[in-house]
């Protein structure tokens, strides 16, 4: 199939050229578009229709920047309509939805890491570290975090605009928060300085400086990225993460689930029913 592929591109490429009026560099763009997108994806004809899966090539070009990834769609879409229009057959794109992805994208620290400073952590720091990993917090909702908001099983977690969620809060965080308000004796926040609650600044600082000391630097809003990504990595449905986190929309939630991810990857390679046919 990949043969037919390739020589409908050369003719497509040609009917550019010819019949189109496309210069010589817009011909050489298209063509390197299309070779890409080969070299990677798959084409085969099931139902009476072909179907060209490219879902390989957007993992391949992620990390190209916005407008050259915005060239490469354009190119095989054009190339998609030639071939209905023109060699009149039925062809279906798969992965051509809009992705947007954001220019700046937290990488997850890796669970073996965390692990690592959490078994050098005193009880306060390593209660820092679980809260934002083990419940996916943001520094702030951390910061304002009362006891009297924390039960044995849930957490009440008071987010952006107002808006109150409950947390399953796991034995061992639970068992982890008892042993520390026994040492520590807070009052009415779980972490407190003075008679005052910690502010995000200082837990910031606290949490950075253990990271820093094992060779790592990270940030609390890693923490929530890694709490989100490991757990969608893992199985969890987007959905559940999404009412985790506190997003409004899973649309907010699908910023950790883009093509960037290698294991996503993998995964979709291994189970593809195509992926061993070459």
């Amino acid at each position: 199939m990949k043969e037919k592929l390739q020589v409908l591109s050369e003719e497509f490429l040609e009917y550019l050229y010819d019949v189109r009026g496309y210069s010589e560099h817009s011909v050489i763009t298209y063509e390197v578009a299309l070779r890409q997108m080969m070299e990677v994806s798959h084409f085969f004809f099931e139902d009476e229709t072909y179907h060209l899966d490219i879902t390989p090539f957007r993992f391949a070009i992620v990390k190209n920047n916005k407008k050259t990834i915005v060239k490469k769609l354009s190119a095989i879409r054009s190339f998609v309509k030639y071939m209905e229009d023109q060699c009149h057959l039925s062809v279906k794109l798969i992965g051509d939805e809009t992705i947007k992805v954001p220019q700046s994208l937290p990488k997850p620290i890796e669970e073996q890491y965390i692990v690592e400073v959490l078994e050098e952590a005193n009880i306060e720091e390593k209660l820092l570290i679980s809260m934002l990993y083990g419940l996916g917090l943001r520094i702030s909702e951390l910061s304002g975090l009362k006891l009297d908001d924390i039960k044995e099983k849930w957490v009440q977690i008071h987010g952006k605009g107002n808006k109150v969620r409950e947390l399953p809060l796991l034995p061992e965080l639970y068992t982890l928060i008892v042993r520390y308000r026994e040492i520590k004796h807070p009052k009415m926040y779980l972490f407190e300085k003075g008679n005052a609650p910690m502010n995000s600044a200082q837990l910031r600082y606290i949490l950075t400086k253990l990271f820093k000391a094992q060779g790592l630097k990270a940030t609390p809003h890693q923490l929530r990225h890694s709490f989100a990504t490991h757990l969608l990595n893992n199985g969890a449905r987007i959905a559940d993460v999404s009412e985790l986190l506190g997003h409004e929309t899973m649309a907010t939630t699908q910023v950790y689930t883009k093509l960037g991810s290698v294991k996503k990857m993998q995964e979709y390679m291994k189970a593809h029913p195509l992926a061993s046919e070459e």
